[in-house]
């Protein structure tokens, strides 16, 4: 029997331009006085951590900054953050960046809260997450994750080269998100491709899982419209607000989906195979998520249709399996336009298949695929990813 989770939404969404400057305001309102920022070094030095700083600073909210997080954040970085957060007395939480800064400071409150190590919550069944995180407020300054509003973090576990969940509960959404996309404006365009092609892949594997439900499906369509209208004028025309914000939006709404529905394995693949290579989580899911859907199309016909009409292509007078095959060569193109990097840019080799196929087989997500798989699905699915 497959267990459906309700559409809950924890979270206080705010957004719009120049949202970034009430966060002292909301901070107060969570009844902060001393937050920890947790942030990236790239941020750093970017100068675009000034943004949530100077707000604090304007309205004399004392702060801490931690900004250790890098991409695909392992244990040892998120229990630094915890030990911290304590040790300068703080009473709540700024993620500040993108995915793993945020997924930093959603696990940061968990230990803060539950106590131990990071890796003592590994999702399962009963959830460990016994305590709701300290008040967090969530800044993404990309367009792509959306853990702004997840139950989810992901963390790296080294000595295993694999990511795991913590999460699946409401006991982890952060307090609010704050969306501005103007944070956005600066991105360059390879990251601005990896994340909107993450946000999409949220969205059409969400729309497409074993256990889709209307609400959420809803979300997920309208993810998929945004990001097709958005996204290549986002990676063309990087200060472009309006892009930016249709973006910002896909990005959020596609989460939003993520949060009752689950992934398939596009998300199986890239998550595992992110733990024996370090490498952006957006670009290397956006290589997978076509051969994935060249698959799985078959198992889910007509909801394939729908996202080929809701990424713009004209279904008019075609069946439903050649509607379905026009949503597959519509993400083809997008990922070609958008220029995303091909498995051996990314640092992968064909010799790999054998071993990125069993960890795929072996992660949760791969239960949510639309349709079946086993080890030899996986496999022949990797082998065509490498031919892109």
């Amino acid at each position: 029997m497959i267990k459906v989770r309700s559409f809950e939404i924890p979270t206080v969404m705010k957004h719009g331009v120049g949202a970034i400057q009430t966060l002292a305001d909301e901070a107060r309102a969570l009844g902060m006085k001393r937050p920890l920022l947790v942030t990236d070094g790239g941020i750093v030095k970017a100068g675009l951590l000034e943004r949530a700083t100077s707000p604090l600073k304007a309205a004399h909210l004392p702060f801490a900054i931690y900004d250790q997080v890098r991409a695909n954040p392992p244990i040892a970085i998120v229990d630094e953050g915890a030990r911290l957060y304590k040790k300068e007395k703080c009473d709540g939480i700024i993620g500040f960046g993108g995915g793993s800064s945020m997924d930093t400071a959603k696990s940061i409150g968990v230990v803060a809260a539950n106590g131990g190590s990071i890796l003592k919550y590994e999702w399962a069944d009963p959830q460990p997450i016994r305590k709701r995180i300290p008040p967090t407020i969530c800044v993404p300054t990309t367009s792509g994750t959306g853990s702004e509003v997840t139950l989810w973090a992901v963390i790296t576990d080294p000595a295993r080269q694999i990511k795991f969940n913590v999460g699946g509960t409401g006991l982890i959404g952060a307090w609010v998100a704050l969306i501005d996309p103007e944070l956005t404006l600066e991105l360059p365009p390879a990251v601005t491709a990896g994340t909107g092609m993450d946000a999409l892949a949220h969205a059409i594997e969400c729309y497409t899982c074993a256990y889709a439900q209307p609400l959420p499906d809803s979300v997920a369509l309208n993810a998929m419209e945004y990001v097709a209208e958005h996204l290549r004028v986002a990676f063309a025309q990087g200060h472009n607000v309006q892009a930016r914000y249709g973006m910002s939006m896909a990005a959020m709404l596609g989460a939003l989906a993520y949060g009752t529905e689950s992934a398939g394995a596009a998300h199986a693949m890239s998550q595992s195979a992110g733990g024996v290579h370090d490498v952006p989580h957006g670009a290397l899911t956006a290589r997978l998520l076509g051969p994935v859907m060249e698959y799985n199309y078959l198992g889910e016909p007509r909801k394939f249709a729908r996202i080929a009409q809701a990424l713009g292509e004209d279904t008019r007078g075609l069946s439903v399996w050649e509607a379905a095959e026009k949503a597959v060569e519509a993400v083809y193109r997008l990922t070609d336009d958008v220029e995303i990097p091909t498995l051996p840019e990314l640092g992968f080799d064909p010799s790999e298949i054998p071993h990125l196929a069993r960890i795929a087989f072996a992660d949760p997500q791969t239960i949510g695929n639309p349709r079946d798989l086993n080890l030899g699905a996986y496999e022949k699915i990797w082998a065509r990813a490498f031919e892109g």
